[in-house]
């Protein structure tokens, strides 16, 4: 990975395909088939169970992609894979829009309130139907704050390492 060492979750190896080492995966780019632009891979089954993968190739196979890893000759190989998380160097991705964040990038940011409250640190998101979700603690306590820009998200300073947000601090 890169000096920085930030890396991303773009997919999960989750299948078998063929006899000839071929893996079913899931792909959280967007789109889906962008996961193979992306490359060295940086394979985890487990913390600190990472392998650089080159050279992986795929292609779409029905509702989902396929993908052949360089050094995985036979089904036995594949299957010991399965499971295993797909990362990307932060640094392999495309600048975001205007108004647009990686998730990667918001995770630490310093959080405090229109009037200056601290609130604690993003420790990381999630997406629910409606909006997506920040996820704040302060080491007491754990807030869930609607990832609304204007609404809820007022400013995000990434060289600054601070989010403002219109936010009761008692909720």
């Amino acid at each position: 990975m890169t000096a920085t060492g930030r890396r991303v979750l773009v997919g999960r190896i989750v299948g078998l395909y063929g006899v000839q080492g071929w893996l079913k995966i899931e792909s959280w780019t967007e789109p889906r088939m962008r996961i193979f632009d992306y490359q060295p891979w940086l394979l985890s089954a487990a913390p600190g169970t990472e392998s650089e993968v080159k050279g992986v190739k795929g292609r779409p196979q029905g509702k989902g992609l396929v993908a052949f890893l360089p050094d995985v000759a036979d089904r036995e190989q594949a299957a010991a894979l399965i499971g295993s998380d797909i990362y990307v160097a932060r640094e392999q991705l495309p600048p975001p829009g205007k108004d647009e964040y990686y998730w990667v990038d918001l995770e630490g940011l310093e959080v405090v309130t229109t009037e200056g409250v601290a609130l604690g640190r993003v420790a990381h998101l999630f997406a629910t139907g409606a909006n997506d979700v920040v996820v704040v603690r302060d080491g007491e306590r754990e807030r869930l704050i609607p990832f609304v820009q204007g609404s809820y998200v007022r400013s995000v300073d990434l060289s600054g390492g601070r989010m403002v947000v219109d936010w009761d601090p008692e909720f």
